[in-house]
Formats: C-alpha cells, sequence, structure tokens
C-alpha cells in the first residue's frame, strides 16, 4: 500500500459514516468535547425584531394621445370604463429598535411615496405603520407600529468594527421571510458608489439581495451594527459585495427624525478631500489618514472657529477621521447649534479647535411676515446661480409639512422667479404681490435643474 492509500481510505470511511441513517439524524452538540460553534441561540433571540415591510402605492395612468381626437375620445368614452390609476407594490425589510414606542428603522427608498405602509412581524401580525419622517440623504427612515409584546434588537457600536469581523444579514430577500445570511465586514468607510447624499458604509460579503432593503447587519452578539442598504450586482443577483449604513449614523439620524419629524441639517462650511500617499509626504504626516480642508467659506461656522485650508482633520469628537467621506457623514448629523471638537494637523503640528455647526437658513425670514399664504417657509432673497443661468430671486429654506406653503407646493431648495405673473427679486416685491385677503395662484421656480410652474386651484 502506498502513502496516499491510507488518506483515500479514510475519506471512503468517512464518506460512508455520512452515508449511514445515523448520521443525517442529528449534528452532534459536542464533538471531542467541544460544542459545535452554532448561531442558533442568537438568532432566536435577534430574528423576532426583523420586519418585513409592504408598502402600495397608486400611480395615475398616462392619458392616450389618441384622446385628444374628438371621435377617438367619444369611442372611448362609450367603452367600458377603464381604470384611471394603477396600484404597486414593493417589499423590504425593517428592525425593530424601540419595543416600548414601537419605532422601526427601515431605507428610505423601501417606503418612498407609498401610499400604505404594512409591517409584519415573525409571529404573523400586521400593522399599518405611520411614518415619522425620512431622510433621503442618509436613506433612513422610521416607521411606528400600533403593537405590544415587541422584540426590540439591541444597539451595537459600529465604530469598534473591525475588516474581518463576522457578521449576520436578516431580512426578506425576494419577499422569502426571515431569511439569515452570513459573512464579514469585507471593507469599512466605503464611498464614491452614488448610492446616497452621505456615503459611509460598511462593506459585506454577507449575501444580500432585493428585499433585504432596511434589514439588520448584527454582529456576532445580535447586536445591531447596519441596516443593509444596496447591494453591487452587475447582473442584477448577488455577487457578495453589499453595502450597510454604520448604526451609529442611523441612530443619530433616527433620534433628530423622532424629535423634530426631520433631520435639522447644520453646515460647517468647509470643502475637504482624501489625503493620498504624495499629499501626506507634502504635509509631512506620517499616513494619509484625514481630511484635508481645501476651502473655508467666509463668514461661515469654520472661519469663526479658526480652520484654514491646509489643516488635516484627523478626529471629530471621539471618531477618528479616516477619509473625507468619514467626516462628511459625520457632519451630516451634526445637529444645528451643536458644538463639536475637531482635533487637526497644522503644518504638521496637532490643534484642537471647539466648531458650532451653524444654521444654513440663517438670516431667512419666516414666510408669514411677508403673506399669511406663505406660512410654514423660511425665505430669503438670493443670487441664484444655476445650470438655468444666474438671475435674482427668493431661495425658499424648511417648508413645514402640510403648512399653507407647503400646499402651495414649495419644498425646500426652491427659488421663486416669478408670482402670480409678476416677476419677483426681493421679499418687498413678493409682499406687494400677495396683499392681505389676496390669493396665491401661479408660481414659477427653479426646482434642480427645472423650471416649474405651480397653479393653485
Amino acid at each position: 500500500m502506498n502513502r496516499l492509500s491510507l488518506p483515500v481510505a479514510g475519506l471512503i470511511l468517512s464518506l460512508t459514516l455520512l452515508m449511514s441513517p445515523g448520521a443525517w439524524a442529528a449534528i452532534p452538540p459536542v464533538v471531542a468535547g467541544r460544542p459545535v460553534p452554532s448561531l442558533a441561540p442568537m438568532l432566536e433571540r435577534a430574528t423576532p425584531a426583523v420586519v418585513n415591510i409592504s408598502t402600495s402605492k397608486k400611480s395615475r395612468l398616462s392619458r392616450h394621445p389618441l384622446l385628444d381626437d374628438p371621435f377617438f375620445r367619444w369611442f372611448f368614452e362609450q367603452s367600458p370604463q377603464r381604470p384611471r390609476s394603477r396600484e404597486t407594490q414593493s417589499l423590504g425589510s425593517g428592525v425593530i429598535v424601540d419595543a416600548h414606542k414601537g419605532y422601526v428603522l427601515t431605507n428610505n427608498h423601501v417606503i418612498d411615496e407609498a401610499d400604505e405602509i404594512r409591517v409584519t412581524l415573525k409571529d404573523g401580525r400586521t400593522f399599518s405603520a405611520r411614518l415619522l419622517g425620512r431622510d433621503p440623504e442618509m436613506d433612513i427612515a422610521v416607521l411606528q407600529i400600533p403593537a405590544q409584546d415587541l422584540t426590540a434588537l439591541p444597539w451595537g457600536d459600529s465604530d469598534r468594527l473591525r475588516v474581518g469581523d463576522f457578521v449576520v444579514a436578516i431580512g426578506s430577500p425576494f419577499g422569502l421571510n426571515q431569511t439569515v445570511t452570513s459573512g464579514i465586514v469585507s471593507a469599512l468607510g466605503r464611498s464614491g458608489l452614488g448610492i446616497e447624499g452621505y456615503e459611509n458604509f460598511i462593506q459585506t460579503d454577507a449575501s444580500i439581495n432585493p428585499g433585504n432593503s432596511g434589514g439588520p447587519l448584527v454582529d456576532l452578539n445580535g447586536h445591531l451594527v447596519g441596516i443593509n442598504t444596496a447591494i453591487l450586482a452587475p447582473g442584477g443577483g448577488n455577487v457578495g459585495i453589499g453595502f450597510a449604513i454604520p448604526a451609529n449614523l442611523a441612530r443619530a439620524v433616527m433620534r433628530q427624525i423622532v424629535q423634530f419629524g426631520a433631520v435639522r441639517r447644520g453646515v460647517l462650511g468647509i470643502s475637504v478631500q482624501d489625503l493620498n500617499g504624495d499629499l501626506a509626504r507634502a504635509l509631512d504626516l506620517d499616513r494619509p489618514v484625514g481630511a484635508l480642508v481645501v476651502e473655508v467659506a467666509p463668514g461661515s461656522a469654520a472661519e469663526r472657529a479658526g480652520l484654514r485650508p491646509g489643516d488635516v482633520i484627523v478626529r471629530i469628537g471621539d471618531h477618528e477621521v479616516g477619509n473625507a467621506s468619514d467626516l462628511l457623514s459625520r457632519l451630516g448629523v451634526a445637529r444645528i447649534g451643536q458644538r463639536l471638537q475637531l482635533q487637526i494637523l497644522r503644518n504638521g503640528k496637532p490643534r484642537t479647535i471647539q466648531v458650532r455647526i451653524a444654521d444654513p437658513y440663517e438670516g431667512y425670514v419666516k414666510g408669514e411676515t411677508i403673506s399669511p399664504l406663505l406660512t410654514g417657509a423660511r425665505l430669503a432673497e438670493t443670487l441664484d446661480q444655476s445650470a438655468l443661468g444666474t438671475r435674482r430671486g427668493i431661495a425658499v429654506g424648511t417648508v413645514k409639512a402640510d403648512s399653507p406653503a407647503w400646499r402651495a407646493g414649495l419644498r425646500e431648495g426652491d427659488v421663486l422667479f416669478e408670482v402670480n405673473g409678476h416677476r419677483v427679486r426681493s421679499l418687498r416685491e413678493l409682499a406687494a404681490l400677495l396683499p392681505p385677503g389676496g390669493r396665491l395662484w401661479q408660481i414659477r421656480l427653479r426646482r434642480g435643474d427645472s423650471l416649474v410652474t405651480l397653479v393653485s386651484r
């Protein structure tokens, strides 16, 4: 017998034992005196906190161009009544983070534009959910369900994650409820994907598929460390590259949504970029870690605090800054008026700077001081510069939901150019066009890169 025959014989013996009826009955709880590793105990505690989210949306069907012809319009009107709208449905996942108050965390894109949101628990109970608020920039939404005897997932500390840590994704891919996949943290601080406004993702090879969005990424202790949000799938399926929003960022967004109904995002007034090896050497730094300040806006909170172009921000609060996206995501959840401690390197020497996050709409006036028809909006004169050109108008800041300004169609970021058919360049002109007892029947404004006309009925 040659030397290769012994391993082969052992392999055959092992396969024979595995194929015997007794081998398939159960995996022994102990092998060689040691317990067999299993995620089952952790999952038994965690999965009751994971929910299925289904939404429905009614969309109006487009009008057929032939209906503009009198003959065809007469013909169609004699035909059986056709539906003028259709209902579309989508599925996603979510996680209960407060059992007492019934708070459910999910992705904004899971519930975006939904007319109805329903949450189904692991035990089969289904509830109509109330949308407390959402943040498209971070892709987070907070729901509330009127349920008792809920199980919440405890929060983990996503700042303590390391590449190589084991993680588990739980959700409803393709509508398959309570699906569990496992993997590791493949990378941290992923950005530049064009998925969200603020990107600082946890990358994982735990299988994430359509329907997993909004579900939890948990560590081996069953603690929430991320919200699964996207996959990199050129072919439409999982290829082992998934992304999750860090739990610490999601929690900061949720706190503001619960308190204010939205994220009151402030500004610091800086532009930053990543460091590379050449920049780090030019700045006499040991390693290319941190965010390089390339511009400080005049009169901004950053300028008042003493930040300068060329400073390298290496820490914000207790968090080490890895790159520019890391810093911007942290600033993106800072509240207006919040004071932060920044550690910087200036000419290679460490410094500590205290900054106060400013209100981006400081100096805006309340709409009701202009006209009762604009109550709920904050307004300011501006020299608007966009792809449509440069011209004076009225910038719209925050707009309270369901206020008169909201019902008139105004949204944050709009710039007004015409009101009731008249050009408007100043708040004084705007007030003159809307006298007491007047009516707001037409608005022309810029929204994004488009000119939009709003007509009130």
